[in-house]
């Protein structure tokens, strides 16, 4: 009887031995359990930080506009542009902008594309057919993108006669926008005004830009019109209507009855 209690304490202190050992060995392998609690809570905080950095990097790259295009024939409109060349914001300018806006599906776009999907709209291609006259102003900052950004556009309007490609600078988008004004009715606006400076802003606010250009053809004398009108990039066409009253909005070409 004795024998046997004392090989069964034998038996339980080698056990004891050996669990001990094991502590031992896997302690040293995983460098103490403690310590190895406290790092995933390290990682998982560096972890989030790198990945707000990146979410927020990202957004400030692709969403944040670097360059604008406005696009004026009465309806108005401008994309935001972001450094890859993608359509980030489409914005009317007056309400036959914001109907034209709500029927395309140009956001994210290559901006080319977009413009090419604009002139061929169903209303947009009918008054350019009538002989309209479209101007599309690169905004943003000389040279880099802008360039580059002017010279596609160029191309992508070289078979409409009647729609005509400038740049422009910030500061002069923002001296058009205090007016009420895009960029292409700013520029027809202050040519208007140098032959009658009784004109205002909100005169030519509800015009097509062919109405504005007749308007201005009407007040120029008949030797000075061409050279005028070639320096600032119109190449006006036709003679158009000869009027420039109001139309309530509305262009007379039935836009918006798409």
């Amino acid at each position: 009887m004795d024998e046997r209690i004392k090989t069964t304490f034998e038996q339980i202190s080698a056990e004891q031995e050996l669990k001990d050992r094991t502590r031992l060995f896997l302690e040293r392998k995983t460098h103490g359990f403690t310590r190895y609690q406290t790092v995933p809570y390290k990682k998982l905080i560096a972890a989030a930080a790198c990945l707000f950095l990146l979410l927020t990097g990202t957004y400030w790259l692709y969403f944040i506009p670097t360059a604008e295009i406005s696009i004026d024939i009465n309806p108005s409109i401008e994309l935001g542009v972001n450094r890859f060349d993608r359509v980030v914001s489409v914005n009317a300018r007056n309400e036959d902008g914001k109907e034209l806006a709500d029927s395309l599906s140009i956001k994210y776009m290559d901006y080319e594309g977009a413009v090419r999907q604009i002139m061929e709209d169903q209303g947009i291609a009918a008054m350019l057919s009538g002989d309209e006259v479209m101007a599309v102003t690169v905004i943003g900052e000389e040279g880099g993108q802008c360039k580059r950004m002017l010279s596609r556009l160029e191309s992508c309007t070289a078979d409409r006669r009647n729609a005509h490609c400038y740049f422009a600078e910030s500061e002069e988008a923002e001296k058009a926008r205090e007016m009420g004004l895009t960029c292409g009715k700013y520029r027809a606006f202050l040519e208007l005004q140098a032959l009658d400076p009784d004109v205002k802003p909100e005169d030519i606010q509800g015009l097509t830009m062919r109405e504005i250009r007749d308007w201005i053809r009407r007040l120029s004398p008949e030797g000075e019109r061409t050279d005028r009108e070639e320096s600032s990039g119109y190449g006006y066409h036709g003679t158009g209507n000869g009027g420039h009253g109001r139309r309530n909005g509305r262009n007379g070409h039935g836009f918006g009855q798409r």
